[in-house]
């Protein structure tokens, strides 16, 4: 019988489908409730070793999903297979789709000014009975409260938070007690994908399972972070290892 989580190299993650996700998250945002998710694949798992406080932010995460192959491959060292991958990007699809389906409210925050206007545009544009509550690019002093005021103002459903990671989780956490309710998830790189700045990989490669390899060819400066993997993956043997 599979675990409801899994914690690897110190970090929890839940072991539901995609599918059962996205239902999590459906309940959550009908009843109100504030809730935390951070999207990890090794390479944040691999931070968490280097940064207490970092690990601390991700801790405060009511969910921690598994993005990445990197996160399934740990989870069968441990022995304790996680189901699926529940992947940033395909979660944001899927909230901007049920934005669309219910009416829900969305906040944008990150990115370039250029690409964060884009990024709304085309929200709006695919998913119009969606509401866009406020947008505020990356590029702010974060000791200035008037972003996280704005959003306890307008109270939106939906907060997808595209400052990248280590900063992007350490935001949430450090204002999550601001907010009455809503879905605060760290999204990454996928506002460029919404903006049509960048590309994701063909449904081939996400079917294989080789996402990573595909964005190192389009990208080989890439190369550096991609040593988070086999780093990750030895990281975990070892700790196996040592449980024996």
């Amino acid at each position: 019988m599979l675990k409801n989580y899994v914690t690897i190299l110190g970090i929890p993650f839940i072991n539901k489908t995609f599918e059962e996700m996205a239902d999590i998250i459906v309940d959550r945002i009908e009843r109100k409730k504030k809730t935390f998710l951070v999207t990890a694949n090794p390479e944040i798992v691999m931070h968490t070793l280097q940064s207490e406080d970092y690990k601390q932010a991700v801790l405060r995460a009511d969910f921690v999903v598994p993005d990445g192959v990197g996160i399934l491959v740990g989870s069968q060292i441990m022995q304790e297979p996680i189901s699926e991958r529940v992947t940033g990007f395909d979660l944001t699809v899927r909230l901007l789709e049920l934005s669309n389906r219910n009416g829900w409210s969305l906040y944008l925050l990150g990115g370039r000014e250029e690409v964060n206007k884009t990024a709304a545009e085309n929200i709006m544009a695919k998913y119009p009975n969606a509401v866009l509550a406020g947008r505020h690019h990356g590029f702010f002093d974060e000791k200035n409260t008037k972003i996280q005021e704005e959003i306890a103002e307008l109270k939106p459903d939906i907060v997808l938070v595209a400052l990248g990671f280590p900063r992007q989780e350490r935001w949430i956490a450090d204002h999550i007690d601001t907010f009455a309710h809503g879905i605060f998830i760290g999204v990454g790189g996928s506002i460029d994908v919404l903006a049509g700045t960048a590309k994701r990989a063909p449904e081939i490669w996400q079917k294989l399972n080789i996402e990573w390899l595909y964005r190192l060819v389009k990208q080989p400066s890439r190369w550096r972070r991609m040593l988070a993997l086999p780093a990750f993956v030895f990281e975990v043997a070892k700790y196996k290892r040592s449980l024996k």
